[in-house]
């Protein structure tokens, strides 16, 4: 590593507000990987294959036992990598290499890297889970080698933890008061560290990229995790000061109860993500008023077979009965691209981002449609959910019209509520004929960014273009409101927008009327939006339009809220 000069300032994806100054480690490396050359006899395979089986054992039993410690996301993450390590289809190619000679610690590395060539073949989520793979390569090669188990350092206090990227195990083991930030030099914002980062509550900034590597060991960091930036060699009593001006705020956010109104009485919904009963469960016990958004597709993305419409009636009903006299909107399967759904699979597209996926795959099966919503409104009926409870549904992906007036037809005939996603410019630009067929939309801010800016929103090197603080996406947020108001159709975010409090503040001010994100997100954005009037939101959401990029607008959004 290279040091870096006096005052530097690195700029990443911020994922996890929150201000941290301390010095900087890195995380233990991970083992050399092995090369092709060497050779098992064929009378020693068996023997090399039951030492594999061995030291993945006893990586998967770890995880476990780390899972059985952990809570939330974090429990669910690890149990799930450990899971991996104990796939069939992943064991059964580490034994056919091992089969053809390989040593086990090449075959390992070899399976892997089919699996992750499939996983970023698919792109999106499952892109995102090429670090799970690697993480549990590295775990069973160190342990078939009898080495260190890659991973955290030892520390006695605060530090900014670096990486290139953190697997889930990592993450989930983090002692807060201890490892007050993390950064890593690649990920996203819907990676599990993102997730788990999120559920800890710890400032996390993402998608550095290869600057991270000038930081040297011991040198202080200040980290805004706001902001999405590292400054090196900050002024010391500055850096002390930022930190403690967030302190502050998050002991506001520790004590704030809701329901979340600007300083002057103005409401706002909040209202939170969830992609199953037991996420479901967790939101309840917070301060959100609802579900703005039911990602049902997660239910399913390992089924092969579609789901009956009474199977899907129950895994529906799990969710709804979380929030028995509140709002929950359901969307409708949004399978396809990033999230391949077996049942739903279409074939093979060049650019499958803007390919068949979303409602786009109900157009040339419209049985699978009918059959979802037919599940929703039993599960509705057997909840005896009334006018007190609205159950909502809306549908990803509407591109025009003609697709919003078909939806909401197959919704009316169920009793259910229909709505649309606006993720999609041409949605915004039209909100005008598409809202008259609508009871509700939603904005998916991550999709708008990502087609607003003709940029993949899992692009590392395209994340300062996916930072849905650009002023193109607001504009089109701003004009989606307008039409709201105009034929009284109530809009939302339910994008990673939402769990931005200053981001939030300047959608309130743009006229969004309900914010959905990770329930663990909503203290930080009620406690945010009490200290403002709705005045003083507009007034940012003007200064975030008039700016000329990202970077720009959250900088001045935020140098205007701390001056008032």
């Amino acid at each position: 590593m290279n040091n870096v000069t006096r005052d530097t300032t690195i700029k990443g994806t911020a994922v996890v507000p929150g201000i941290s100054y301390a010095e900087a480690v890195w995380i233990h490396p991970r083992p050399e990987l092995p090369q092709a050359g060497a050779v098992v006899a064929e009378e020693g395979r068996a023997e090399e294959f039951e030492r594999f089986e061995k030291a993945a054992n006893t990586v998967a039993e770890r995880l476990d036992e780390r899972a059985a410690a952990a809570e939330g996301a974090a429990k669910e993450v690890l149990s799930a990598t450990a899971g991996m390590v104990r796939d069939r289809g992943w064991r059964k190619a580490v034994k056919k290499n091992i089969n053809s000679g390989h040593p086990a610690d090449y075959a390992v590395v070899a399976a892997t890297t089919k699996f992750i060539s499939m996983f970023e073949a698919a792109g999106g989520v499952m892109a995102e889970r090429v670090t799970d793979l690697r993480d549990i390569r590295d775990r069973v090669i160190a342990e078939l080698r009898g080495e260190q188990e890659p991973g955290l350092p030892s520390v006695s206090g605060p530090v900014v933890l670096c990486a290139d990227d953190l697997s889930p195990a990592d993450t989930a083991a983090l002692d807060t008061s201890l490892f007050t930030a993390l950064v890593t030099e690649l990920g996203g914002p819907t990676s599990h560290t993102a997730i788990i980062a999120r559920q800890l509550n710890v400032p996390c900034i993402v998608a550095v990229g290869e600057k991270l590597h000038q930081i040297e060991p011991g040198t202080k960091v200040l980290v805004d995790g706001s902001l999405g930036t590292l400054t090196l060699d900050a002024d010391p009593d500055t850096a002390t000061a930022a930190v403690q001006e967030y302190k502050l705020f998050a002991e506001r956010v520790a004590s704030w109860r809701g329901p979340a109104r600007t300083k002057d009485g103005h409401r706002v919904q909040l209202l939170a993500n969830v992609q199953d009963g037991n996420a479901a469960r967790v939101a309840a016990s917070t301060q959100a008023e609802g579900i703005g958004l039911f990602r049902t597709e997660m239910c399913f993305l390992s089924a092969v077979e579609e789901p009956s419409v009474e199977q899907q009636a129950a895994v529906y009903a799990k969710v709804l009965e979380q929030f028995p006299t509140s709002k929950v909107v359901v969307r409708s399967l949004d399978a396809g691209s990033d999230k391949p759904v077996a049942f739903a699979s279409m074939a093979d597209e060049m650019n499958p981002a803007l390919g068949v996926r979303g409602l786009r795959v109900a157009r040339a099966n419209e049985p699978l449609l009918t059959r979802q919503l037919d599940a929703i409104a039993k599960a509705t009926q057997e909840l005896g959910r009334g006018d007190d409870a609205p159950t909502w549904v809306m549908a990803p992906m509407v591109a025009t019209a003609r697709e919003a007036r078909w939806f909401a037809d197959l919704c009316n005939e169920r009793g259910l509520i229909p709505g649309a996603m606006i993720e999609v410019p041409a949605a915004a630009l039209m909100a005008d004929k598409i809202m008259p067929h609508l009871h509700f939309v939603s904005i998916g801010t991550n999709d708008l960014t990502q087609y607003t800016m003709a940029a993949d929103r899992m692009s590392p090197q395209l994340a300062y273009l996916t930072d849905p603080w650009q002023p193109a996406v607001l504009r089109l947020i701003e004009h989606t409101c307008n039409q709201g108001k105009k034929f009284d159709t109530a809009v939302g975010v339910c994008g990673e927008a939402a769990a931005d409090p200053l981001l939030a503040c300047v959608l309130t001010g743009l006229g969004v009327t309900s914010l959905s994100a990770a329930s663990t997100a909503i203290a930080g954005v009620g406690a945010q939006l009490a200290s403002l009037t709705l005045e003083d939101c507009q007034q940012a959401a003007r200064i975030a339009l008039d700016s000329e990029g990202a970077t720009e607008a959250r900088s001045a959004v935020r140098e205007f809220i701390q001056g008032l």
